[in-house]
């Protein structure tokens, strides 16, 4: 179906209206963790499970979605998934005990693991690529902005309310976006049905296996029970992608993984995403254990940042569209570099607004290459593989981002903060020099 500028306008809107109020369930809650620590009488490793388990289903399901986007008319698809988000989100206000709680979490987390490589994918589709990377900048700036409210959010409602207004909040905003999306939404893609291959849907879940112990780890140790969980995984894995490369039609195309720039692309955008998380993760520990701020500051410190990456996402994706994609990226590598090594020099100092700075810069090297990287990779596929090519660069900044925080949750373990700055300033070195392989073919 086609759109015109008005219908496209609203059509866009109302995704991203929906998706910033999914992105911010998915920060609001580590602030919470203490409040759910006394209310269900558990330990934080267990409360925890609220943000990996979200996670796990997340990232199970988003190999889903280009056979959903193929099979299911997309008005009807994502009004039923914001409605799965409702029903998981009105179960956790009144759950009487944890695993109810956890419930209706993992409910959020397959609507946000079927919605965001699809919402990524329709939005690439709807748009004239020369005009992508600005309107992907929007869609970098929407989830910068909900990574930086969403503490904030539940941070207030806390504090005035208690820990059901959190989600109450959710519920309200995504009902007005239900009623929005039944007058906006519409199905701009033509479909093509297939049969949905269950053996490499039932594969695919060792995703979760791999992410279990990659969470795990730091906690427990290289146990045998998760080394073998590993080891089964991995197997699974491999089977899943001997299957895609081989069946007539897969559940995903990891043929495209071939493609010159989407290759890449792939690699840039988990790199990227690996400084931002970290830096999310790590900066508040900086700013309490180091610099010696309360949990309230150490927060507030992150939102200089938080601004700067979603004001430069639009600006980047301009840029982007008019001066090609390589060479905002390389300014991004470059923006890394000189955070990252800024943090490291800092450390014989210790100063507080140096840190708010080159944790700032780190940020604004993501909103260089992150989203133009993403736009990157669908520019260089045919309009049909933007779904596959949406769902594997979500799933592996996922999984690349979650090993991230391990290594860095590692490193301060079992030594301090000079050697998380270290390795994510090599990581970023070696980022660079791969975004210097990048063909840019402009606005092609």
């Amino acid at each position: 179906m086609k759109l015109d500028s008005k219908r496209r306008w609203w059509f866009v809107v109302t995704l991203l209206i929906g998706t910033f109020t999914m992105s911010i369930s998915q920060s609001a809650l580590s602030t919470a963790y203490p409040t759910f620590m006394h209310y269900f009488n558990l330990p934080a490793s267990t409360i925890s499970w609220l943000t990996t388990g979200f996670m796990l289903v997340m990232c199970v399901v988003m190999p889903l979605s280009p056979w959903l986007l193929n099979n299911v008319n997309f008005k009807l698809l994502y009004l039923t998934l914001i409605t799965i988000f409702i029903a998981g989100t009105l179960i956790i206000i009144w759950a009487p005990t944890f695993q109810i709680v956890m419930l209706g979490r993992l409910m959020e987390g397959f609507s946000v693991g079927v919605l965001f490589p699809s919402y990524q994918s329709v939005i690439l589709e709807i748009t004239p690529i020369k005009n992508r990377g600005a309107v992907m900048g929007t869609v970098g700036l929407v989830m910068g902005s909900a990574l930086a409210v969403g503490p904030i959010v539940s941070g207030v409602l806390l504090q005035l309310i208690n820990w059901q207004a959190i989600f109450v909040f959710f519920t309200l905003l995504l009902l007005l976006v239900f009623i929005l999306a039944t007058q906006t939404i519409v199905n701009p893609l033509q479909q093509k049905k297939s049969q949905l291959d269950v053996l490499s849907v039932i594969l695919s879940i060792g995703i979760i296996g791999v992410l279990y112990f990659i969470n795990e780890l730091p906690k427990k140790g290289a146990t045998f029970s998760l080394v073998i969980i590993l080891l089964g995984s991995i197997i699974m894995l491999a089977g899943f992608v001997y299957r895609q490369l081989h069946i007539k039609e897969p559940l995903l195309h990891l043929q495209i993984l071939t493609i010159l720039n989407f290759d890449i692309a792939v690699l840039l955008t988990a790199a990227s995403y690996m400084s931002l998380i970290t830096i999310t993760v790590i900066m508040p520990l900086y700013y309490q254990q180091v610099i010696g701020l309360s949990p309230l500051w150490s927060g507030l410190a992150l939102v200089p940042a938080a601004a700067l990456l979603s004001w430069l996402n639009r600006k980047s994706g301009k840029l982007a569209d008019r001066t090609g994609f390589k060479r905002v990226m390389l300014i991004g590598f470059i923006l890394f570099i000189v955070g990252w090594s800024l943090l490291l020099i800092n450390l014989t100092v210790n100063n507080l607004w140096v840190a708010i700075i080159s944790s700032a810069i780190v940020e604004a090297g993501n909103a260089f290459v992150m989203m133009p990287a993403t736009t990157l990779g669908a520019n260089s596929l045919p309009n049909s593989q933007i779904p596959h090519g949406s769902s594997i660069i979500a799933t592996i900044r996922q999984i690349l981002g979650s090993t991230a925080i391990v290594i860095a949750t590692v490193l301060l373990g079992q030594s301090n903060f000079h050697s998380v700055f270290i390795f994510f300033l090599i990581l970023e070195v070696i980022a660079l020099i791969l975004a210097l392989m990048i063909k840019d073919r402009q606005n092609t």
